[in-house]
């Protein structure tokens, strides 16, 4: 009848190794196999030292394998006029905390960011915080300053280009401009996103403010209230939920 005993490094685990199976365990070199053994039961032995191992790597690697999406955007993101707590971003995290909680979400969101400002800062952002996905939400003050709208798609594909280096997949969050900024610009501003997504192959949430009624918005008509963030939020995740 073959001896047993539970060897310490296992114990938690429930495994039982036979000593005389073949397997022995120094506290300084661990499990090695038995001089003498056949080839067979070497592998054989080899590939229990395998599986233990496995199992021993698993708890540690779950652990280290939270992902962090990142949040580059302006006001829209950053809460403004509204308690931080009750922005969009914010209850990204809460939903994912419950649904895929090896999510973390970093906001680095500032209001009146714009494609200029954040090519300034998002390499920082990448090596700092090393995304799995970064949500790219700019071009807004761009366009209400009425900047060229070339300039505008140039500075969001310089901005994909960095992140897409980075290896994180890109959720672009498209915008449109108010009537009066005249009808070729506020097409061909919306058409940017589009136009992007398409060639450098990101996600796109066509419309951040999709659903958002006209008194869902603050008094400067621009900056949803707390009561439209979970909307947006909906806009947002129908694009991000499949690629978690």
């Amino acid at each position: 009848m073959l001896a047993m005993r539970i060897f310490d490094p296992v114990k938690k685990l429930g495994f039982v190794i036979p000593v005389k199976a073949g397997i022995q365990f120094d506290k300084n070199a661990g499990f090695r196999v038995k001089p003498g053994m056949t080839a067979f039961r070497k592998l054989h032995l080899t590939l229990i030292l395998i599986l233990l191992s496995t199992v021993w790597w698993v708890p540690c690697s779950a652990q280290a394998a939270q992902s962090t999406i990142l949040v580059f955007g302006d006001s829209l993101s950053a809460a403004y006029g509204i308690p931080r707590e009750s922005g969009w971003v914010t209850l990204l995290q809460q939903e994912l905390q419950r649904s895929h909680p090896q999510y973390q979400v970093v906001n680095a969101s500032i209001s009146g960011e714009t494609t200029s400002g954040g090519l300034r800062r998002l390499q920082q952002a990448l090596k700092q915080h090393q995304p799995h996905i970064v949500i790219l939400e700019l071009g807004a003050n761009d366009g209400l300053r009425g900047a060229a709208s070339k300039d505008i798609e140039a500075n969001l594909a310089t901005l994909i280009r960095q992140a897409q280096r980075s290896r994180a997949k890109v959720l672009l969050l498209g915008m449109r401009l108010p009537p009066n900024y005249g009808a070729d610009y506020t097409t061909h501003f919306q058409a940017l996103y589009t136009q992007l997504a398409q060639r450098y192959h990101t996600l796109l949430v066509p419309f951040l403010l999709e659903g958002i009624t006209p008194d869902q918005f603050q008094a400067d008509n621009l900056h949803p209230v707390a009561t439209a963030q979970p909307r947006i939020l909906q806009n947002i995740l129908r694009e991000l939920k499949p690629q978690l």
